[in-house]
């Protein structure tokens, strides 16, 4: 059998986009809710939960492409996702309703800063380990990918810590920040539930089904999307780090816009930083399923996108220290900045592409 028509692919792209948008909005709502219950809260387990229910798409992707062998395809798919999620920052920026103040002033935190810390971290561990032999490897470990996930582990221990109080005034958060406590909204969202009479069985159930939805419709997104835009002469690099990454970071944009409606700021950036610490562990998962190192696989264009996700990081710690005033375009200069360094960072990409 031939492959799709253009019309087919693309109608099956958008439809995919949108099951995970809706799926997102779900996920992020049941995720929630089930934290609350289940006492999980902003603990470790709440942690790792939410950061795999926003990546799923993600998950899928990278699931499918070992599976096939395609070890550079689940390469360019994480890195090429971080740089793009960390741009979402600026939609929530530019979108969130609040007062008129950038969101890294109201949202500013050292919890915060530290957790975009260990976002450049572990980017740096996967620079070093694109440069090891494709031979370093013990059974289906290799030294990079273990190293970058006990390296999360060991960066959601001390996050937690810090969650629970540093020794800082005003412990760690700014002093005119938001007024209620992060991970307000989940209470918020929890209560709703619990007033519709959501019970934690059926909340279960709307999270399983949604997550099954984002992982079927991450394989068909990339599949899809993948053939249709490469007939329009655009580059699989420049696919996977711009259309692909956008649309699998829908997750985050619902989640975000979520958080920041009910004046959650610091829980919206630090889903998208945890989100993108948690990403390069999936280099893990490919090397268990495949068998074989898989950093050693990159390209350099994936080595330039883990530069430009350790600068758009680096872009929104810095406002998160400096705190702007200023609004341009409804956005801090922190913001601005990060759209601009994003596009440069795009058009060079595409140098490097072609």
């Amino acid at each position: 059998m031939g492959s799709p028509s253009s019309p087919v692919l693309l109608l099956s792209f958008v439809v995919s986009a949108a099951v995970i948008w809706y799926a997102g909005i779900k996920l992020s709502d049941t995720t929630d809710v089930l934290a609350e219950r289940l006492h999980l809260g902003g603990a470790l387990g709440g942690l790792i939960l939410l950061a795999v229910a926003t990546n799923l798409p993600e998950i899928a992707i990278t699931v499918s492409a070992a599976l096939a062998g395609q070890l550079d395809v689940a390469v360019g798919n994480i890195l090429g996702g971080i740089a793009i999620q960390t741009v979402v920052l600026a939609v929530l920026d530019a979108a969130g309703t609040r007062p008129r103040a950038p969101l890294t002033r109201v949202a500013a935190s050292l919890q915060l800063v530290l957790e975009g810390a260990l976002v450049v971290v572990v980017l740096a561990v996967v620079v070093m380990g694109t440069q090891l032999s494709p031979g370093l490897h013990v059974g289906r470990l290799a030294p990079a990918s273990a190293a970058i996930a006990a390296l999360w582990v060991v960066g959601l221990v001390l996050l937690n810590r810090a969650g629970h109080g540093l020794p800082w005034r005003e412990g760690g958060d700014a002093p005119d920040s938001q007024p209620e406590p992060r991970g307000h909204s989940r209470g918020k969202k929890e209560k709703a539930a619990a007033d519709k009479g959501v019970h934690t069985g059926r909340a279960g159930l709307i999270f399983g089904t949604a997550a099954l939805a984002t992982l079927v419709a991450g394989v068909v997104i990339e599949r899809s999307g993948e053939d249709f835009f490469a007939r329009q002469g655009l580059s699989g690099v420049l696919f996977g780090a711009t259309v692909l990454a956008a649309a699998t970071s829908l997750p985050e944009v619902s989640t975000g816009l979520t958080s920041t409606k009910l004046g959650d700021h610091q829980l919206a950036i630090s889903d998208i930083f945890g989100g993108n610490a948690f990403l390069p562990v999936l280099f893990l998962l490919a090397t268990v399923i495949s068998g074989k190192p898989v950093l050693p696989a990159a390209h350099d264009t994936d080595i330039y996108l883990t530069a430009l996700g350790i600068i758009l990081t680096v872009t929104y710690m810095a406002g998160l220290v400096f705190r702007p005033r200023r609004q341009y375009a409804r956005m801090g200069i922190d913001s601005v900045t990060a759209v601009v360094i994003y596009l440069v960072g795009i058009a060079g990409l595409a140098t490097i592409a072609t």
